[in-house]
């Protein structure tokens, strides 16, 4: 049996990096095979284009080269390490996917989402989550979480405005693919966020097998 692909979403500040380790940590403990990965990232191709797409000297990047290079990440990172182990029949946790292209260049950047979905289709042929954990934050609580980060990115330092479209972006996301994405409120404690998305994530491996 193949295994299943679960995301994690969220604005800055939301908690996905911390609360996506947590729940693919009880995964393991519960005896479940299962992986942790991240976008834009997560082998070595991937990495090199998240260090030029993140780094904040790159003030020159078209937007819609910013959008090209998150697709060409995602697709690298989805042939070579996520497809491979779904078809191992392990679980995939992984933080970020096309949701975030679609919140952050299609609204946040203003390139528009049938835009910034058509690059993905392209770049993922179908493979979309079977499930997706969205982390609700207002940008506001989000950006006041980071703002002490010792390195902050390119998207870090963008304007409230900025974040602000991307929050809006997401909650046409959630109106748009509602039988895929479950939102969990991430101003709660961080064990209640855990606990939530735990058990989002085990009811839908139960339902699978």
């Amino acid at each position: 049996m193949e295994g299943l692909f679960i995301t994690f979403e969220g604005p800055d500040g939301s908690g996905k990096t911390t609360v996506c380790q947590m729940v693919f940590r009880r995964l393991l403990n519960e005896g479940i095979e299962a992986i942790h990965t991240r976008e834009p990232g997560g082998i070595e191709i991937a990495e090199k284009i998240r260090d030029i797409i993140l780094d904040p000297v790159n003030t020159a990047m078209d937007d819609r080269t910013e959008a090209l290079l998150y697709a060409a990440s995602r697709r690298q990172h989805l042939t070579e390490k996520v497809l491979p182990a779904i078809r191992d029949g392990k679980i995939v946790v992984c933080e970020r996917f096309v949701d975030s292209s679609l919140a952050y260049q299609g609204y946040g950047r203003r390139i528009g989402f049938d835009e910034v979905l058509k690059i993905n289709d392209f770049a993922i042929e179908g493979h979309w989550p079977d499930v997706t954990i969205y982390l609700d934050v207002d940008e506001k609580t989000g950006l006041d979480r980071i703002k002490d980060r010792s390195f902050k990115d390119r998207l870090d330092v963008e304007s409230m405005e900025f974040h602000h479209r991307v929050n809006e972006g997401y909650r046409r996301l959630i109106e748009y693919f509602k039988d895929r994405i479950i939102v969990v409120d991430a101003r709660q404690d961080l064990d209640s966020v855990v606990d939530q998305a735990y058990r989002i994530i085990m009811e839908k491996i139960n339902d699978h097998r």
